[in-house]
């Protein structure tokens, strides 16, 4: 049976629906997650540090697609039935949240010591040093790595294929089912749909990180 582009493309714009929705609530979770365990991870409380630190070593080394089986399948054993969307946007956001962590982290360490030293001459307090001095300028230097982890993300979601969340990879792989003799045509579009996809995610980076850049 030969195919017509005009009927694959509603399955693949169905799918490329899908997986952008997940990238941008997975994302929102990241970067929330993100940012709370970086802080926690240089806070002044040992409690703190040590629960950050628990929960970024925890899902740095655990495997994505393992960590989404077990939370859609393993957690309605005890009660808890999510559904393939939350599903998704949990486990890759907690995921990539515990890498995210790192470059918050790393990002206000670099800021250099002599903007804590001036801060303190002016008798700021630790919140304000923290907020008005600090993250200004760690965020510029967080851009970038955030850019390449967002598009690690999209990434990921192909991965939604194995709990059989309809995204964009899942739509693919009907069409391959359906029409074998165009598996070269149909992942190649796939390739270029998610190049496109990644391009888009690094050309609003680098228009943050100019807007950012001439702010500061």
């Amino acid at each position: 049976m030969t195919p017509t582009w005009s009927a694959m493309f509603p399955l693949l714009y169905e799918g490329v629906k899908i997986t952008i929705q997940v990238t941008v609530m997975a994302g929102i979770v990241a970067l929330i997650v993100s940012v709370a365990a970086g802080l926690g991870r240089v806070s002044s409380y040992a409690v703190v540090r040590g629960i950050s630190r628990i929960y970024v070593d925890l899902f740095r080394a655990s495997s994505l697609l393992v960590l989404m089986f077990w939370i859609y399948f393993a957690l309605p054993f005890a009660g808890i039935e999510l559904s393939k969307m939350v599903t998704a946007v949990l486990a890759i956001g907690l995921n990539c949240g515990a890498y995210g962590s790192e470059i918050v982290r790393s990002s206000i360490l670099a800021v250099p010591s002599g903007q804590y030293e001036a801060s303190l001459a002016l008798n700021l307090t630790p919140r304000q040093r923290m907020w008005r001095v600090v993250i200004p300028q760690a965020v510029v230097r967080m851009l970038p790595p955030f850019g390449n982890l967002l598009i690690e993300l999209l990434k990921s979601t192909s991965l939604v294929y194995f709990i059989t969340l309809s995204d964009l990879t899942y739509e693919a792989m009907i069409l391959r089912n359906n029409y074998l003799s165009w598996t070269p045509q149909i992942f190649g579009l796939l390739l270029v749909i998610y190049f496109a996809l990644s391009a888009c995610i690094t050309v609003t980076i680098r228009l943050l990180e100019r807007k950012f850049a001439a702010w500061r």
